[in-house]
């Protein structure tokens, strides 16, 4: 039998030397430097955490843009960028300590043996703030899940949300998703490659699919709320399991800031937008919203919904992860009835 490590290894599709682990550099929209370096507000050393510095809207960045991590026990050590189907990966190995992707990467990490919890619920889906939308070019035939046999669907990943949800629902609907091609394009790639007709049907997440939303030649037929009111919308963050039991307080005041920014964008949704747009250098018409769930506190019904997910499709052995091996409420002060 393999170790815990072995089996986390299978998961990764780059070494951690290749993350350039001398990246260490800090975006230019942080708000803080040299995290080591810095002190407390009880005097005591800050604790740094390794993440990610992507082409991307992220609680984190925000956290960090607004000063939430100011007088904390932690700050982001921004090591570069990483691609996004290696993040799960590489918390559960800790080379980076916490990561933001969907539930059902996080459910076969831990399947395989990755040492992670999710602690923070991250996005949610809403009728005017969908997770994900569905575009057909206008001349196209294609109105139905049925419609999609023989038809090739570009979507970002396969394992996430934009396969599982699609599938659940193609089915529920008569489609026999064994005859659907499925192709990964990018997001920002997405909306020219259905009107150039390399895909029949484009599966866009914000801000994407604003682009998409008002081209003229695209129809948008469904977003994720009309297929499962949002239930496989949670986009969730999750921590290294030996990082955090070292360092309770450093994420504790993570999930503090990553809650107190998603709040912030609820009720600041135009100027989230315009930071939005000036990170991603997209035009500020063209971005849509995000939606994140209050005070950041998990629920057990996205989760399970992945769990179920997964066996059904016969990527998960039914009973080898339950909903509590998934998640953690203990270090979210707001779940405990408190707004420190």
């Amino acid at each position: 039998m393999g170790t815990r490590r072995d089996a986390i290894g299978k998961l990764l599709f780059i070494s951690s030397a290749s993350l350039g682990l001398a990246a260490c550099s800090r975006s230019d929209n942080s708000a803080s430097s040299s995290p080591s370096g810095k002190l407390a507000q009880n005097g005591s050393k800050v604790v740094p955490f390794n993440y990610p510095d992507n082409p991307s809207f992220d609680l984190i960045y925000l956290a960090d843009r607004l000063g939430y991590f100011e007088g904390s026990s932690t700050r982001p050590n921004y090591i570069g960028k990483v691609a996004a189907p290696q993040i799960i990966p590489l918390v559960g190995t800790g080379d980076i300590h916490f990561g933001a992707r969907m539930v059902p990467l996080v459910i076969s990490a831990i399947a395989a043996g990755a040492d992670m919890k999710v602690i923070a619920a991250g996005s949610k889906t809403l009728q005017e703030a969908p997770h994900m939308k569905y575009f057909v070019r206008k001349d196209s035939a294609i109105r139905t899940p049925k419609d999609l046999e023989g038809k090739t669907i570009g979507f970002n990943s396969f394992g996430a949300c934009a396969e599982f949800v699609s599938k659940t629902y193609f089915r529920e609907h008569g489609a026999d998703v064994n005859k659907i091609n499925f192709l990964v394009v990018p997001d920002n790639q997405n909306e020219q490659a259905v009107l150039s007709k390399n895909v029949d049907l484009a599966i866009i997440h914000p801000p994407h699919s604003g682009g998409a939303e008002a081209n003229p030649e695209l129809l948008r037929l469904w977003s994720d709320y009309d297929l499962d009111r949002g239930l496989g919308g949670m986009s969730p963050y999750s921590v290294n399991g030996k990082f955090a039991r070292e360092n309770p307080q450093a994420v504790r005041d993570v999930v503090t800031a990553i809650a107190k920014a998603g709040n912030w964008v609820n009720a600041h949704t135009d100027e989230a937008r315009q930071y939005t747009a000036e990170r991603l250098g997209m035009e500020l018409r063209h971005v849509e919203r995000y939606a994140y769930v209050d005070d950041q506190i998990i629920t057990e019904p996205p989760i399970q919904y992945y769990i179920d997910v997964l066996e059904r499709e016969g990527k998960l052995q039914p009973g080898k992860v339950s909903v509590k091996d998934v998640y953690t409420n203990e270090f979210n002060p707001f779940a405990k009835g408190t707004t420190a």
